[in-house]
């Protein structure tokens, strides 16, 4: 993101004509298919709702918000907007629609569409895991306590126009405009889904849903209409659900398959980086991602801050990273290392089992307790699992494991019910590359609401205001605000409301068929793979 000056307006030199002229692949292919697989199905296809690793591309691809980044990276650029302005003082910012955009209903996007949007993803009704990232629209509170039916900081000015002031001002706001969450939604058809619009999805999107067979598969035909002249390339993408992973290696390997969507498995990895011809099929990227321990600070004995320290103190995190080939390293706070606001003198919870035993005696636990882990059931998901229940059972702590689908999971954290939760599969990568985005929706008090991401419950008013304190800067890479974000993850450390484990690399397969940049299928947005801007090589 560049940076913003305080002193005058920002006008966006980004303003392109009304159908954005893309460079195109030269070597890239129109027409073909492809096929993706996973192992569980598609839980919704609904923007204002969807938050897993399985649907986060495809959303992308069926729908669009304001703002977009450059493929395979985390550059910002003007997506439904042609072009917008952001005030002196970092308080409005005023957006203008690109002219003959049309929804996959044939109708052409307006600025009402996008207060629609904006004011349905906010009501508690639509239960968005999201709707805190938009806490600093003008009006945003009154919706989150029912007390409004519409974000009063959100006004159309005419129908290519949209005005969005804001409460404060904040560092991440353009961010926030190209998360899926702020996707633009025509209101008619979320009204004939009939409260089943993550089944009957209508964007404005590359592709659009042509077939979804439940338990199965799920077609994306190619957008004839869509706004960015010459993509997609591919005429289908094809989802095939129910398919586990070494199975879909397999397939891969017969040429049935072109990605699989569950990753390379953990107990195939060395035999594949081990083959020239399979290890050729990889594409290695970071990642803004930890994997960490859920601890619910709502159910007893959790709630005790030694009891969680200790269990953080419990878990041997070397062993975990061995268990997934090396393919990470040991995690010490929330930020992964190369997030800016990282602190790179803290040292964490030290494994010591001896100790972490003592903590609970003194916390009155002496015969430790019994509690429930949960996981998704995915490999290498039930051996981490496996592993963390054994670290506990050294200190008197007796987890039973609920190996579930990662819907399951999901709701289980979103509704408070889990103890304990291992996010691998599921959490957390940055939606975008900014400190605060480790904080709102996981560890934040508005993720902490029925439905929401922050799966340990935890909420502490002051904190939370020290994070909202960083984000009302208007530059987001002022070295304070960095020094803020660094104390918050502190003090939330103090509290031990997770146990972080590791920060992991990708690896995503593909088929020798598949073309277009490596960086597509480890794309740092359009997790896993950007289906708009990848083609078939025949």
């Amino acid at each position: 993101m560049k940076k913003l000056l305080a002193s005058t307006a920002l006008i966006a030199a980004l303003a392109l004509p009304a159908f954005a002229q893309e460079t195109l692949d030269p070597n890239a292919k129109s027409g073909g298919g492809i096929v993706v697989t996973y192992k569980d199905d598609v839980a919704t296809l609904d923007p204002a709702i969807g938050y897993d690793w399985q649907n986060w591309s495809m959303i992308k691809s069926l729908f669009d918000g304001l703002m977009d980044y450059v493929p395979g990276t985390t550059e910002l650029r003007p997506g439904l907007a042609e072009s917008y302005e952001i005030s002196a003082d970092g308080m409005t910012f005023t957006f203008h629609l690109r002219a003959g955009v049309k929804f996959h209903n044939g109708r052409e996007m307006t600025a009402d569409d996008v207060k629609y949007s904006l004011d349905r993803v906010t009501t508690p009704a639509t239960q968005s895991p999201g709707a805190g990232f938009f806490g600093a629209i003008a009006g945003y509170d009154a919706m989150a306590d029912g007390s409004a039916t519409s974000l009063a900081g959100v006004a159309v000015i005419d129908p290519a126009t949209v005005e969005i002031k804001l409460s404060r001002p904040d560092a991440t706001f353009l961010h926030v405009m190209a998360l899926n969450f702020a996707s633009v939604v025509p209101k008619e058809a979320v009204e004939a889904a009939n409260g089943d619009f993550g089944k009957m999805p209508v964007g404005t999107g590359a592709f659009k849903l042509s077939e979804w067979t439940i338990g199965q598969k799920l077609v994306f035909a190619k957008n004839t209409d869509f706004w960015r002249a010459g993509l997609p390339y591919l005429d289908t993408v094809t989802f095939e659900v129910g398919q586990e992973p070494i199975v879909a290696l397999l397939r891969l390997q017969n040429g049935e398959v072109d990605v699989p969507g569950d990753g390379i498995p953990p107990a195939k990895f060395q035999e594949v980086m081990g083959d020239p011809a399979q290890a050729a099929q990889v594409i290695e990227g970071g990642q803004l991602q930890t994997g960490y321990i859920t601890l619910n600070v709502t159910i007893p004995p959790l709630d005790n801050v030694e009891v969680r320290k200790a269990i953080n103190m419990a878990i041997n995190k070397d062993r975990i990273v061995q268990l997934i080939n090396g393919r990470a390293v040991v995690a010490n706070q929330p930020l992964p290392p190369s997030m800016p606001g990282y602190t790179i003198d803290y040292k964490g919870y030290e494994y010591n089992p001896d100790e972490a035993k003592k903590m609970l005696a003194d916390a009155g636990l002496p015969d430790g307790f019994e509690t429930e882990l949960y996981v998704m059931n995915t490999d290498p998901n039930p051996r981490i699992a496996q592993a963390i229940q054994q670290d506990l059972a050294a200190i008197g702590v007796k987890a039973s494991i609920q190996s579930i689908a990662q819907a399951n999971v999901i709701e289980a954290g979103g509704a408070g019910t889990a103890p304990m939760i291992w996010s691998g599969g599921m959490a957390w990568i940055a939606d975008f590359p900014d400190p605060s985005n480790f904080f709102g929706p996981i560890l934040g008090c508005s993720g902490a609401e029925d439905g929401g991401w922050n799966w340990s419950k935890f909420c502490d008013a002051a904190i939370d205001a020290e994070a909202t304190a960083a984000d009302s800067m208007i530059d987001p890479a002022a070295p304070e605000r960095m020094k803020m974000w660094s104390d918050v993850y502190m003090k939330v450390m103090e509290q031990a409301p997770w146990v972080p484990v590791f920060n992991e690399q990708r690896y995503t397969m593909k088929s020798a068929r598949m073309g277009g940049a490596d960086n597509l299928y480890v794309d740092p947005v359009s997790i896993p793979v950007n289906y708009d801007y990848v083609y078939v090589k025949e």
